[in-house]
Formats: C-alpha cells, structure tokens, sequence
C-alpha cells in the first residue's frame, strides 16, 4: 500500500490513480492521520501531496512530524516538498519569480527518480514558494531556470521531493518517476487487481450483512449496475433492487435494461412505473435548480415507499466512488475545498435507519468497468456513458412536457445510433441531445416552418472534472443534422456546441 497524505491538492485523486495504474493499492488520508493508524496501514511508502498553502501561512496544514521517523519512504510533491524541507531544518521563501505552466527540467543526479531519462525534459509547475536552503544529507536532483531546487534526495533515509508535479499528463517522464518511487525505493509488489478486489470485497460483504436483506436503488448505469452485481454476488437474493421509472429517460431504456440486467446479471428488480408523478411535479417548472430538487426529493419518496415493503431490510447499496468520497467533503477541514455535495454521500432520509453498504467507494471510474468485467457484466452495461440522476429533464431548456420529452428522445436516440456507427462511443465520455427553449424559422418542402432547435453536446475527458468538446467529423454531423430533421417532428435546425469545460459544463442545466 502506498498512503497520500491530503495537504490540498486538486490532484489527490491523480496522484491515486498514477499508484494505481501500477497495479500498486493507494488512499488518500487526511494530513491529521494519528501516527498509530499510519502505522498500522503499514504502508511501503507515503507521498505528501500539493496544497494551495503557503508553509509558513497560518493554519497550513501539518501532519505528525515524527512521520519521518518511521523508516519509510517519503516523496513530497510540491508543498508536500517544502513540507519535508521545512521541517527537517531547511528553508522555503516565497519565490523571487513565480512558476506555473511548463517549464523545462534539467536533471543533476537521476538516481532513482530519473533514472533511464533524459537530461532535460518538459515538466509541469505551480508554485509561488521555493525551497531556498536544504536539510542536511539532502542533494538537488534537478533544477529549472526559475527553480535551482526543484528536486531533492536524501538517499540515506530514502526522502525524495519534486517541486514539479509528476501527476499531471504535462510533466513527461512524470508517470515513470512515480513508478520508480512505487518500485525502485518502496520495492512495491503489482498485486492490486480487480480479482484480488472483487474477492475481498464479496468476503466483507458476506460478513457484514450475513443472512439480512440489502435494499438498492439501481439505475442502470455503470456504477449501480456494479455495485448491485457485486452485492449480488455475495448474498444473492437478499439483494433487493429498485429501479424508478421518473419518465424522464432515454428512448427505450427501461426495455433494454430488463433486457440486460435481469437474464445476464440475474438480479431481483422492481420496476417502478411513477412517470405521471414526476410530470405531474415538474409542470410549469423552468428553473434548473428547482427541477433537480423536485425529482430528487421525489426519488426519495417514492424509494422510500417502495423500500417500506421489504420487511426485514438492514443494509442500504449505494454506488458510490471514490472521487464522489473525496469531492463531497474535505479531507482535514483544511484547505481541500468541497467541490459537490454528490447525491450518494449524505442526503439519505434519516428515518430509514439502513446501514450504508458501498462496496465501490475505494475505486475509479475506470477501475470500477474493469470490475465490471472481472464479474462477468457484458461490454454494453460497462462502456455506457454517464447520464444525470435527474435525467432528460435538464437536457430540456425549459418547461417539461410529454411532448417535448418525445422530440429530445427522438433527436438523442438518432444522435446515439450515429455515433455507435461511426466508432466513436467509447472514446467520447459523454453525446446527447439537448432541447432548446426557442424556435426558428425554416423551409421544409417549400413551406415556411417555424419549429425547435436541437444542440448536439459531446466531449471528451477522462474523469468529468474538466472536458474537451469532441472534434466530431463534419460528415457525421452532416449526418446527425439531416437523419435528426428529417426524422424528428417539430425540428428544423441542429448546432453544435463547441464549449469546453471550464468554462462551460458538461450538461447544460
């Protein structure tokens, strides 16, 4: 196990998931971890992440300093360096010229970090602090124009510091020093897999839940569909699964998850028809805000009247992940600032007194699909692409009707069915249609039309938390625009939305 310590980065979970990539097991611990649980994790090896802070700020975040007497390898990132500088006798002092964006290192010493590269390369910095003054039996390893410390070894007690962020896909070579740290000093073994998970965690749940019954919420994307399995797996049919019906999917996709879901992953499902509920809420509601705490709040009711039937239920499955863990609350009420409050940490009705079961809460999103796969799910369930809790409701600008859910799910399953086509579904993160609150005028068969506008959205990215709008081909969109008009009622023209996110969002309410 390799252990980071949260000083603040906006790249914990990176840092994570480069140990991980390794087939290395890593977590994220908060900076106030007592010394007594740091040892009994017994890990071969702790990375003291980045932070916004200043080392010499009142309140920066501080961690045990006997850490570094425990005879394990250390490398500090950043403040995570100036960290270990400081508080082993060097000195850090707010940099003459500040550094962030690309910067070329050169490299003094390359072993063991640097080892088998060349000596100068591209890497990524973000700092307005300097290391000015090392400890003792400490070395610089490597150097930029604007930082003569940018790397540091104390080859004796096997601390190692990087100004530059290693993490991050702009720092080259970054990937190959973590693996060096990860095998060349902590001497890790590749033994995270998905076998030796799906194992563990089946053997917890059995005994945890034992012979009492599991109740969850399924919606019949990745994350619940996993976790249900896994669930699954170790109790059997004391899982009882609950999928709501808010009218406000995909074209056909209750059918085709009874398709999947029930003969391949032989899941006890109720399926819950309480479409006219949530039109019948929404009716007149324009706000985005609101219509996500309307359907959120009704999901509850109607869950919780559902769950009420099963008698005997203790445990409540959740699919929760790890970023959703990390993002919905700080890590020391320290620098980590809460990004979402995500709808599977927190919120639950207090009155239903179940025990949280989340089997999923340690993994990745990727992670999570290789999972999926390990536990026999088919390709389709694993690669489908993120879709919202609150559904086609916020991929409709405006008033919430049938009719205009029929238009978006008409436009939306033409746009699916041309990017499956073409190859490109599993490469985009997320495509949909949105329905816009305006119309415009046109001229279909020679006559005067006065009808809705569709937006295409699709981007790319690797975790949702910033995103790249897809470079789709100008023929598919030629395609996408023509089989859309021509086929949807009520539409005569498509744009293309080509924002990235910041400063957009994905979805568009």
């Amino acid at each position: 196990m390799i252990i980071v310590i949260d000083f603040g980065s906006q790249f914990n979970q990176l840092i994570a998931r480069r140990v991980r990539e390794n087939d290395v097991y890593c977590q994220v611990e908060p900076a106030g971890i007592s010394l007594a649980k740091l040892k009994d994790l017994n890990p071969r090896g702790i990375i003291l992440s980045g932070g916004p802070s200043s080392i010499y700020e009142e309140n920066s975040p501080t961690i045990d300093k006997a850490l570094f007497d425990l005879g394990i390898p250390i490398l500090g990132i950043c403040y995570g360096m100036h960290y270990m500088v400081h508080t082993l006798g060097g000195k850090i002092k707010k940099a003459a010229k500040r550094e962030y964006g690309f910067a070329n290192l050169e490299i003094k010493d390359p072993d063991p970090l640097f080892k088998d590269m060349d000596s100068g390369f591209q890497c990524w910095m973000s700092h307005g602090d300097s290391a000015i003054e090392l400890p003792e039996d400490f070395v610089i390893t490597a150097s930029t124009k604007n930082t003569a410390i940018a790397a540091i070894a104390n080859h004796k007690k096997n601390f190692y510091g990087l100004q530059l962020h290693p993490e991050v896909e702009h720092s080259i070579n970054g990937s190959l020093m973590i693996r060096h740290f990860l095998f060349d000093v902590c001497n890790c073994q590749k033994n995270w897999t998905m076998k030796s998970f799906s194992d563990g965690a089946v053997a917890q749940i059995k005994a945890a839940v034992g012979d009492k019954k599991v109740i969850m919420g399924l919606s019949g994307g990745v994350d619940s569909s996993v976790a249900a399995t896994l669930i699954h797996k170790a109790i059997g049919k004391n899982l009882f699964c609950i999928f709501v019906d808010n009218g406000l999917l995909r074209k056909n996709e209750k059918e085709g998850l009874e398709k999947s879901l029930i003969p391949n992953l032989d899941l006890n499902i109720k399926f819950v028809d309480a479409k006219d509920k949530f039109l019948t809420a929404l009716k007149g509601v324009t706000d985005p805000e609101k219509k996500r705490k309307i359907i959120g709040n009704l999901f509850i009711e109607v869950f919780e009247a559902e769950a009420n039937k099963i008698e005997g239920a203790e445990f409540l499955g959740q699919g929760t992940l790890y970023p959703d863990i990390i993002e919905s609350k700080s890590a020391f009420g320290g620098p980590t600032s809460i990004i979402k409050s995500h709808h599977n940490v927190g919120g639950l009705p207090e009155k239903m007194k179940l025990k949280l079961i989340e089997p999923l809460q340690l993994l990745f999103k990727d992670e999570v699909r290789k999972l999926g796969k390990e536990l026999g799910i088919n390709d389709d369930l694993i690669w489908r692409q993120p879709f919202p809790g609150p559904g086609l409701a916020i991929r409709i600008m405006g008033e919430i009707t049938e009719d205009r859910l029929k238009i978006l799910r008409e436009a939306d399953a033409v746009l699916l069915e041309e990017i499956r086509k073409a190859g490109l579904y599993r490469k985009l993160w997320q495509s949909f249609a949105v329905l816009l609150p305006i119309k415009s005028v046109g001229v279909m068969g020679d006559k005067r039309t006065f009808a809705n506008c569709i937006a295409i959205r699709a981007v790319t990215s690797n975790d949702a938390m910033t995103a790249d709008w897809a470079k789709l081909p100008h023929d598919l969109l030629g395609k996408i625009s023509n089989r859309i008009i021509n086929e949807v009622e009520n539409i005569n023209r498509v744009v293309f939305d080509i924002t990235s996110k910041p400063p957009g969002t994905i979805e568009w309410e």
